[in-house]
C-alpha cells in the first residue's frame, strides 16, 4: 500500500507533536495505572502488619450501630466497607457538618479524616487519573487521552505501508536508534487494540461530566443535575418520610443482595460496600455494591428498602439500563475488571509497556533531531533529554520511595500517612527533576536509574522489616497478594538496574556526539560539521 510522501510527513508531524504534548502525562498515567490494576494486592501488602483476623458481619453491625448512635450526620448518608473484601476490618464513612469525610473502625468509632490503610493506593489512583492535581487534573488527563487517540491513529497511518514487514522486526546491532524505533513500533502495533481502548475509555471516564454538560440542552433539557442520580446510582431518590423505622440487620441486607443477584443469574456475587441513606427513617434506602466473577463489568448493585429489606432496584450484569451498562463496561475495560487474575496480570504488563512507549517516543524525537557529528547538540535536544529523564525516571523513583514510606508511616506514624506519603512522593519527584536539570543527560539517566533500582529493591525490604512478612514467608503461608507485590518490585528493580548498565555502556561506547555520551568523550571528539 502506497501513501503520498506529503501525507506521511503531515501524519508524522501530528504523531510526533501529540505524543510530545501528552507523553509525560501519559507516562505517569500508564505507570501508575499498572499499579492501580493491582490495587487489592497493594492494599493487602500495606496491611500485612495489621492483625490477621478478618472481622465478621456481626463486627460490622456493631460498628454501623455505633456510628449511627454517635454521629447524627451519618443518618443522612453513611457508607460501610464490608470486612474481608479489601481490608480485614469493616470501615464506616460519612461527611461531618463541615463536609469533611470521616472514617471509623471498631477501634475508633468516633472517626477521623484518616482513611485506614488506603493512603498509598488512593495516592497512586489520584496520580493515574489526575496527576495528583485536585480539580483540574482529571480534565487534563481527559485531554491527554484524546491526544493519545490522535497519536495512535496517526501512528497507524505512518506504519501502514510497512506494517507486516516491520511488525516483528527487532534489529539489534550498532544502530541503537533503529532498535529503539523497532521496539516502539512493535509495542505500539501489537498493543494497538488495547491502546485504542485505553484512549477511548480514559477520555470517557475523565471527561464524562464535560460530555454530559455539552449534551445537557439536547438530551436532558437543561435538567442535568436532576438526572445524574438516576443515571449513576441504583437506589431510587427518596425524600425522608419523617417517620421512625429501625433499619433491618446488616446480615439481612447482605443475604437479600446475594439472593437478588442469584435470581438474575449472577452467581458468586460478593457484596463489597454499602451506602445507607436516611438511616432510621421509614424511607431509608440501602444500596449494596459488589462484584460478580466472570462478567464484563463485574461490579453491580442492589437497592433495598432499609427497614424491610424489600428489593427496590438492581443494576447487575445482564440487568442494567443503558447508562449503567456503558459506564460499567468502560470501567471494566479500562481497569481489567474481567477475566480473573490472568487478565489483570496482562493489564499490569500493558501498563508498563505503555509507559515504555511514551518514554521511547521521547528518545526517538531526541535522536531524530540530533545534529550528526556535531559536538554541541541544540538546547531543545538537551532540554528534552533532561526533562524525559527527570519526569519519567524520576517518577519511578518517587513511586518506589512512596511504597517504602508507606511501610514506615504504618509502623511509626499512621495518623500522618496521607499527608506524609503525598509529601514524600512529590518531594522525591521534584528532587529527581531538579537533579536531571543540572546533570549531563547521560549521567543523570544513569544515576536516576540506579536510584530507581535501589528504591524499588527497598520495597520488599521495608515490608519485611515492618511486618516480618518476607517474600518466602508469604509464599509458605499462601499470602499471595503481598508476595506478588514484593516479587514484582524485585523484578522491576532488576529491570532498572539492567537499564542503568545499558545506559552506562552507551555513554562509554556509543556515538560520542550523542546527548547520551559521557561529557568527557564528547569533549575529546572532534567537532566535525555534518557531511553534505
Amino acid at each position: 500500500m502506497k501513501i503520498a510522501a506529503a501525507t506521511l510527513r503531515r501524519f508524522t508531524a501530528v504523531h510526533t507533536w501529540t505524543g510530545l504534548v501528552a507523553g509525560f502525562a501519559l507516562f505517569v498515567a500508564f505507570y501508575a495505572g499498572a499499579i492501580t490494576v493491582a490495587r487489592e494486592e497493594v492494599v493487602r501488602w500495606h496491611a500485612s502488619a495489621s492483625p490477621d483476623r478478618v472481622q465478621t458481619l456481626d463486627d460490622a453491625q456493631r460498628l454501623l450501630d455505633a456510628v449511627l448512635r454517635l454521629h447524627a450526620e451519618a443518618h443522612r448518608h453513611v457508607g460501610l466497607l464490608f470486612p474481608g473484601v479489601e481490608l480485614p476490618t469493616a470501615v464506616a464513612y460519612w461527611q461531618d457538618g463541615a463536609g469533611t469525610w470521616q472514617y471509623a473502625t471498631s477501634d475508633d468509632p468516633y472517626g477521623s479524616p484518616r482513611r485506614p490503610l488506603t493512603a498509598l493506593t488512593d495516592l497512586v489512583d489520584a496520580l493515574h487519573y489526575s496527576l495528583g492535581l485536585p480539580g483540574v487534573g482529571i480534565y487534563l488527563m481527559g485531554v491527554a487521552s484524546l491526544l493519545y487517540g490522535v497519536a495512535l491513529f496517526s501512528g497507524v497511518v505512518i506504519h501502514l505501508p510497512k506494517l507486516v514487514e516491520d511488525l516483528f522486526a527487532l534489529r539489534a546491532g550498532a544502530n541503537l536508534k533503529r532498535l529503539w524505533q523497532d521496539a516502539h513500533n512493535v509495542i505500539g502495533v501489537l498493543g494497538l487494540p488495547m491502546h485504542l481502548m485505553f484512549a477511548t475509555t480514559g477520555a470517557l471516564l475523565c471527561l464524562m461530566f464535560v460530555f454530559a454538560a455539552a449534551l445537557d440542552p439536547l438530551v436532558f433539557g437543561g435538567r442535568l443535575m436532576q438526572a445524574l442520580p438516576g443515571a449513576l446510582d441504583t437506589a431510587p431518590a427518596r425524600a425522608p418520610a419523617e417517620r421512625a423505622a429501625a433499619p433491618a440487620p446488616l446480615a439481612l441486607w447482605h443475604a437479600r443482595a446475594i439472593e437478588a443477584a442469584r435470581r438474575r443469574g449472577v452467581a458468586g456475587f460478593e457484596p463489597a460496600y454499602l451506602k445507607l441513606d436516611h438511616a432510621g427513617d421509614a424511607n431509608g434506602v440501602v444500596e449494596i455494591t459488589g462484584r460478580a466473577a466472570g462478567a464484563l463489568g463485574a461490579q453491580g448493585s442492589v437497592a433495598l428498602d432499609a427497614a424491610s429489606g424489600a428489593l427496590l432496584a438492581v443494576q447487575l450484569p445482564g440487568s442494567r439500563d443503558a447508562n449503567h451498562a456503558a459506564f460499567a463496561a468502560a470501567y471494566a475495560l479500562h481497569f481489567g475488571d474481567y477475566g480473573g487474575d490472568a487478565v489483570r496480570v496482562l493489564y499490569v504488563l500493558l501498563g508498563l509497556a505503555g509507559a515504555f512507549l511514551f518514554y521511547s517516543g521521547n528518545l526517538l524525537w531526541i535522536e531524530s533531531r540530533r545534529k550528526r557529528r556535531r559536538l554541541r547538540q541544540g538546547r531543545a535536544q538537551v532540554g528534552m533529554a533532561r526533562a524525559t529523564v527527570g519526569v519519567c525516571i524520576g517518577f519511578c523513583v518517587a513511586i518506589s520511595t512512596t511504597f517504602v514510606a508507606a511501610q514506615t508511616f504504618a509502623a511509626f506514624a499512621p495518623a500522618r500517612a496521607e499527608s506524609g506519603l503525598r509529601l514524600a512522593c512529590f518531594a522525591v519527584w521534584a528532587a529527581a527533576i531538579a537533579w536531571a536539570a543540572v546533570r549531563p543527560p547521560a549521567r543523570g539517566a544513569r544515576e536516576l536509574l540506579w536510584a530507581a533500582a535501589l528504591a524499588t529493591a527497598a520495597v520488599p525490604l521495608a515490608h519485611g522489616l515492618v511486618s516480618a512478612w518476607w517474600p518466602w514467608r508469604s509464599a509458605a503461608a499462601g499470602r499471595w497478594a503481598p508476595f506478588a507485590v514484593d516479587v514484582g518490585a524485585l523484578a522491576l528493580a532488576s529491570a532498572f538496574a539492567a537499564l542503568a548498565r545499558a545506559s552506562a555502556r552507551r555513554a562509554r561506547d556509543g556515538d560520542p556526539h550523542s546527548v547520551w555520551a559521557d561529557p568527557a568523550r564528547r569533549d575529546a571528539a572532534p567537532d566535525v560539521p555534518p557531511a553534505l
